[in-house]
Protein backbone atom coordinates (compact mmCIF):
# COMPACT_ATOMS: atom_id res chain seq x y z
CA UNK A 1 0.00 0.00 0.00
CA UNK A 2 1.41 3.57 -0.63
CA UNK A 3 0.90 6.57 1.34
CA UNK A 4 0.67 9.73 1.74
CA UNK A 5 2.18 12.29 4.33
CA UNK A 6 0.77 15.90 4.39
CA UNK A 7 3.00 18.35 7.18
CA UNK A 8 2.62 22.08 7.26
CA UNK A 9 4.77 24.73 7.54
CA UNK A 10 5.63 26.43 11.09
CA UNK A 11 7.29 29.73 12.49
CA UNK A 12 8.97 29.35 15.50
CA UNK A 13 10.31 31.98 18.43
CA UNK A 14 7.57 34.20 17.65
CA UNK A 15 9.21 36.82 19.48
CA UNK A 16 10.15 35.92 23.06
CA UNK A 17 10.03 32.42 22.62
CA UNK A 18 12.95 31.52 21.16
CA UNK A 19 13.77 27.43 20.83
CA UNK A 20 10.62 26.84 22.85
CA UNK A 21 7.36 28.50 21.16
CA UNK A 22 5.86 27.49 17.28
CA UNK A 23 2.84 27.59 15.60
CA UNK A 24 1.67 24.92 12.08
CA UNK A 25 0.74 27.44 9.15
CA UNK A 26 -1.35 26.51 6.61
CA UNK A 27 1.57 25.66 3.98
CA UNK A 28 2.39 22.17 3.19
CA UNK A 29 4.59 19.44 2.15
CA UNK A 30 3.25 16.40 0.96
CA UNK A 31 5.22 13.33 0.76
CA UNK A 32 3.82 10.26 -1.06
CA UNK A 33 5.53 6.56 -1.88
CA UNK A 34 5.73 5.05 -5.56
CA UNK A 35 7.54 2.47 -6.83
CA UNK A 36 11.48 2.76 -6.85
CA UNK A 37 12.32 3.07 -10.56
CA UNK A 38 16.13 3.95 -11.64
CA UNK A 39 18.53 5.63 -9.42
CA UNK A 40 16.77 8.39 -7.70
CA UNK A 41 14.52 7.40 -4.54
CA UNK A 42 13.44 11.05 -4.12
CA UNK A 43 11.67 13.26 -6.91
CA UNK A 44 10.74 17.07 -6.15
CA UNK A 45 8.26 18.79 -7.44
CA UNK A 46 8.12 23.42 -5.38
CA UNK A 47 10.24 25.15 -4.07
CA UNK A 48 13.41 22.56 -4.55
CA UNK A 49 16.37 24.40 -5.57
CA UNK A 50 19.08 22.22 -4.11
CA UNK A 51 17.48 19.29 -2.60
CA UNK A 52 19.10 15.95 -3.22
CA UNK A 53 17.36 13.06 -4.51
CA UNK A 54 19.43 10.73 -3.13
CA UNK A 55 20.18 8.73 0.60
CA UNK A 56 21.24 11.86 1.88
CA UNK A 57 17.67 13.30 1.30
CA UNK A 58 15.98 14.73 4.91
CA UNK A 59 12.62 13.15 4.15
CA UNK A 60 14.37 10.26 3.40
CA UNK A 61 17.11 10.10 5.92
CA UNK A 62 14.26 10.70 8.50
CA UNK A 63 12.39 7.63 6.87
CA UNK A 64 15.29 5.54 7.24
CA UNK A 65 15.70 6.95 11.39
CA UNK A 66 11.95 6.32 11.99
CA UNK A 67 12.43 2.51 10.75
CA UNK A 68 14.98 2.04 12.92
CA UNK A 69 13.22 3.65 15.60
CA UNK A 70 10.51 1.13 15.07
CA UNK A 71 12.67 -2.00 14.37
CA UNK A 72 10.89 -2.29 10.28
CA UNK A 73 13.49 -2.77 7.49
CA UNK A 74 13.51 -0.21 4.94
CA UNK A 75 11.15 -0.79 2.15
CA UNK A 76 12.45 -0.16 -1.22
CA UNK A 77 9.87 2.41 -2.44
CA UNK A 78 10.47 5.68 -3.80
CA UNK A 79 9.24 9.07 -2.39
CA UNK A 80 7.51 11.60 -4.27
CA UNK A 81 7.74 15.01 -2.52
CA UNK A 82 5.67 18.20 -3.52
CA UNK A 83 6.83 21.40 -1.47
CA UNK A 84 5.35 24.45 -0.82
CA UNK A 85 6.90 25.78 2.10
CA UNK A 86 9.59 28.13 0.81
CA UNK A 87 13.45 26.68 1.41
CA UNK A 88 15.56 28.58 4.16
CA UNK A 89 12.98 31.30 5.21
CA UNK A 90 12.53 30.93 8.44
CA UNK A 91 9.33 28.58 7.86
CA UNK A 92 10.83 25.55 9.00
CA UNK A 93 11.05 23.36 5.96
CA UNK A 94 13.67 21.06 7.48
CA UNK A 95 11.50 20.76 10.41
CA UNK A 96 8.66 19.66 8.53
CA UNK A 97 11.14 17.16 5.78
CA UNK A 98 12.35 15.03 8.92
CA UNK A 99 8.52 15.42 10.56
CA UNK A 100 7.26 14.26 7.14
CA UNK A 101 10.24 11.43 7.00
CA UNK A 102 8.80 10.06 10.50
CA UNK A 103 5.63 10.26 10.15
CA UNK A 104 5.85 8.21 6.71
CA UNK A 105 7.85 5.65 8.68
CA UNK A 106 5.02 5.04 10.70
CA UNK A 107 2.82 4.81 8.25
CA UNK A 108 4.63 2.22 6.50
CA UNK A 109 4.90 -0.04 9.38
CA UNK A 110 1.89 0.19 10.68
CA UNK A 111 2.83 1.37 14.35
CA UNK A 112 1.44 2.75 16.92
CA UNK A 113 3.47 5.61 17.72
CA UNK A 114 2.79 8.54 20.03
CA UNK A 115 2.84 12.26 18.97
CA UNK A 116 5.32 12.98 21.60
CA UNK A 117 7.53 10.01 20.76
CA UNK A 118 7.46 11.64 16.68
CA UNK A 119 8.41 15.36 18.80
CA UNK A 120 11.28 13.66 20.67
CA UNK A 121 12.95 11.97 17.73
CA UNK A 122 12.33 15.07 15.28
CA UNK A 123 14.23 16.87 17.72
CA UNK A 124 17.10 15.11 18.17
CA UNK A 125 17.57 14.89 14.18
CA UNK A 126 16.50 19.15 14.43
CA UNK A 127 18.56 20.12 17.22
CA UNK A 128 15.58 22.04 18.88
CA UNK A 129 11.86 21.32 19.05
CA UNK A 130 10.08 24.59 18.49
CA UNK A 131 9.49 24.19 14.69
CA UNK A 132 9.13 20.09 14.64
CA UNK A 133 6.65 20.41 18.14
CA UNK A 134 3.84 22.12 15.82
CA UNK A 135 4.59 20.33 12.58
CA UNK A 136 3.84 16.78 14.54
CA UNK A 137 0.86 18.72 16.07
CA UNK A 138 -0.38 21.49 14.87
CA UNK A 139 -1.81 24.67 16.50
CA UNK A 140 0.38 26.72 19.05
CA UNK A 141 2.64 24.10 21.03
CA UNK A 142 5.27 25.37 23.55
CA UNK A 143 8.37 22.98 24.67
CA UNK A 144 10.74 22.60 27.52
CA UNK A 145 12.55 20.00 29.36
CA UNK A 146 11.68 19.18 32.77
CA UNK A 147 14.08 18.36 35.81
CA UNK A 148 13.75 14.72 34.63
CA UNK A 149 15.46 15.63 31.52
CA UNK A 150 12.22 14.82 29.55
CA UNK A 151 10.39 17.38 26.79
CA UNK A 152 7.94 18.36 27.90
CA UNK A 153 5.41 19.68 25.04
CA UNK A 154 1.86 21.21 25.44
CA UNK A 155 -0.15 22.45 22.80
CA UNK A 156 -3.22 25.16 22.48
CA UNK A 157 -5.38 26.31 19.75
CA UNK A 158 -4.44 29.66 18.78
CA UNK A 159 -7.31 32.40 18.81
CA UNK A 160 -9.50 32.77 15.66
CA UNK A 161 -9.33 36.35 16.03
CA UNK A 162 -5.88 36.50 14.78
CA UNK A 163 -4.46 35.53 11.15
CA UNK A 164 -0.78 35.53 10.03
CA UNK A 165 0.17 37.33 7.45
CA UNK A 166 3.65 36.26 6.14
CA UNK A 167 6.00 38.62 4.29
CA UNK A 168 8.67 36.30 2.42
CA UNK A 169 11.66 38.02 1.17
CA UNK A 170 13.72 36.57 -1.54
CA UNK A 171 16.69 36.11 0.37
CA UNK A 172 17.68 32.87 1.90
CA UNK A 173 19.43 32.24 5.59
CA UNK A 174 20.38 29.29 7.00
CA UNK A 175 19.42 28.21 10.13
CA UNK A 176 22.61 26.77 11.56
CA UNK A 177 24.55 30.11 10.44
CA UNK A 178 22.30 32.36 11.97
CA UNK A 179 22.43 30.86 15.14
CA UNK A 180 26.20 31.73 15.17
CA UNK A 181 25.41 35.23 15.51
CA UNK A 182 23.67 35.01 18.54
CA UNK A 183 24.64 36.38 21.55
CA UNK A 184 25.88 33.76 24.08
CA UNK A 185 23.34 34.81 26.99
CA UNK A 186 21.05 38.02 28.67
CA UNK A 187 21.74 39.84 31.38
CA UNK A 188 19.36 40.02 34.12
CA UNK A 189 17.00 43.19 33.47
CA UNK A 190 16.54 41.82 29.50
CA UNK A 191 15.99 38.30 30.98
CA UNK A 192 12.91 39.90 32.73
CA UNK A 193 12.10 41.32 30.18
CA UNK A 194 12.05 38.53 27.99
CA UNK A 195 10.02 36.58 30.23
CA UNK A 196 7.69 39.14 30.44
CA UNK A 197 7.24 39.29 26.56
CA UNK A 198 7.08 35.71 26.52
CA UNK A 199 4.04 35.33 28.79
CA UNK A 200 2.41 38.25 26.74
CA UNK A 201 2.89 36.75 23.39
CA UNK A 202 1.55 33.02 24.46
CA UNK A 203 -1.65 34.75 26.25
CA UNK A 204 -2.48 36.81 23.47
CA UNK A 205 -2.17 33.77 20.90
CA UNK A 206 -4.84 32.00 23.01
CA UNK A 207 -7.01 35.19 22.81
CA UNK A 208 -6.49 35.53 26.50
CA UNK A 209 -5.63 39.39 26.05
CA UNK A 210 -4.82 41.94 22.66
CA UNK A 211 -1.13 41.54 21.98
CA UNK A 212 0.34 44.64 22.43
CA UNK A 213 2.78 45.89 19.62
CA UNK A 214 5.50 47.15 22.01
CA UNK A 215 5.76 43.87 23.33
CA UNK A 216 6.92 42.44 20.12
CA UNK A 217 10.02 41.25 19.30
CA UNK A 218 12.67 40.23 21.82
CA UNK A 219 15.74 40.78 23.60
CA UNK A 220 18.00 37.73 22.56
CA UNK A 221 17.84 36.63 19.00
CA UNK A 222 16.17 39.09 16.59
CA UNK A 223 18.30 42.21 16.49
CA UNK A 224 21.43 39.57 16.06
CA UNK A 225 19.35 37.87 13.13
CA UNK A 226 18.56 41.07 11.59
CA UNK A 227 21.56 42.58 11.47
CA UNK A 228 22.25 40.81 8.24
CA UNK A 229 18.74 40.16 6.79
CA UNK A 230 18.08 44.38 5.74
CA UNK A 231 14.51 42.94 4.20
CA UNK A 232 13.68 41.78 7.55
CA UNK A 233 14.88 44.72 9.57
CA UNK A 234 12.68 47.03 7.12
CA UNK A 235 9.59 44.89 7.18
CA UNK A 236 9.64 44.80 11.00
CA UNK A 237 10.51 48.10 12.05
CA UNK A 238 7.61 49.30 8.97
CA UNK A 239 5.22 46.82 10.33
CA UNK A 240 5.47 47.84 14.15
CA UNK A 241 5.12 51.53 13.46
CA UNK A 242 1.89 50.75 11.43
CA UNK A 243 0.45 49.18 14.47
CA UNK A 244 1.36 45.28 13.52
CA UNK A 245 2.40 42.59 16.43
CA UNK A 246 5.37 41.48 13.55
CA UNK A 247 8.01 39.24 14.95
CA UNK A 248 10.82 37.33 12.74
CA UNK A 249 9.53 33.71 11.73
CA UNK A 250 12.55 31.27 13.02
CA UNK A 251 15.57 32.58 11.44
CA UNK A 252 14.25 34.68 9.32
CA UNK A 253 14.17 36.05 6.85
CA UNK A 254 10.86 35.70 6.82
CA UNK A 255 8.34 38.28 8.88
CA UNK A 256 4.78 37.04 10.27
CA UNK A 257 2.49 39.44 11.16
CA UNK A 258 -0.32 38.80 13.81
CA UNK A 259 -3.79 40.58 13.02
CA UNK A 260 -7.06 41.19 13.38
CA UNK A 261 -8.50 38.29 11.62
CA UNK A 262 -11.69 40.09 9.90
CA UNK A 263 -11.03 40.49 5.87
CA UNK A 264 -10.69 44.55 5.87
CA UNK A 265 -8.19 44.01 8.43
CA UNK A 266 -6.02 41.40 6.74
CA UNK A 267 -6.23 42.99 3.49
CA UNK A 268 -4.99 46.02 5.02
CA UNK A 269 -2.19 44.84 6.88
CA UNK A 270 -1.10 42.80 3.09
CA UNK A 271 -1.39 46.34 1.62
CA UNK A 272 0.83 47.61 4.40
CA UNK A 273 3.59 45.72 4.19
CA UNK A 274 3.79 45.40 0.43
CA UNK A 275 3.91 48.99 0.24
CA UNK A 276 6.63 49.07 3.20
CA UNK A 277 8.69 46.35 0.96
CA UNK A 278 8.56 48.14 -2.21
CA UNK A 279 9.47 51.90 -0.71
CA UNK A 280 12.45 50.09 0.86
CA UNK A 281 12.95 48.27 -2.57
CA UNK A 282 12.60 44.71 -1.08
CA UNK A 283 11.13 41.81 -3.29
CA UNK A 284 9.05 40.43 -1.08
CA UNK A 285 5.92 37.62 -1.55
CA UNK A 286 3.36 38.45 1.10
CA UNK A 287 0.57 36.16 2.06
CA UNK A 288 -2.31 35.82 4.25
CA UNK A 289 -2.21 32.47 6.08
CA UNK A 290 -4.64 30.38 8.29
CA UNK A 291 -3.43 28.32 11.36
CA UNK A 292 -2.68 24.88 10.54
CA UNK A 293 -4.82 22.90 13.48
CA UNK A 294 -4.48 19.34 12.16
CA UNK A 295 -0.38 18.89 12.21
CA UNK A 296 0.89 16.15 10.69
CA UNK A 297 -0.91 13.11 9.02
CA UNK A 298 -1.07 10.33 6.97
CA UNK A 299 -3.10 8.53 4.85
CA UNK A 300 -3.55 5.46 2.04
CA UNK A 301 -2.32 6.89 -1.82
CA UNK A 302 -4.93 6.96 -4.23
CA UNK A 303 -4.76 7.24 -7.75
Amino acid sequence: MDHLVVVPATSANLGAGFDTLGVALARHLRVATGRHEGDRVVTHTGDRDGLATGDDNLVWHAFVQGCDHLGHPVPDLRLDVDNAIPLERGLGSSSSAIVAGLVLARAVAGASVADHDLVTWATELEGHPDNVAPAVMGGLVTTATGSDGRLVVQRARPTPALAPVVAIPVERSRTAESRGVLPDGLGRDDLVDQLGRLSHVVGGLVGAWPLQVPLAGDRFHEAARTAGQPAAADLLEGWREAGTFAVLSGAGPTVVGLVDARPDRIAAAVDTVREIASTAGHAVDVEALSWDLAGARSRPRSG
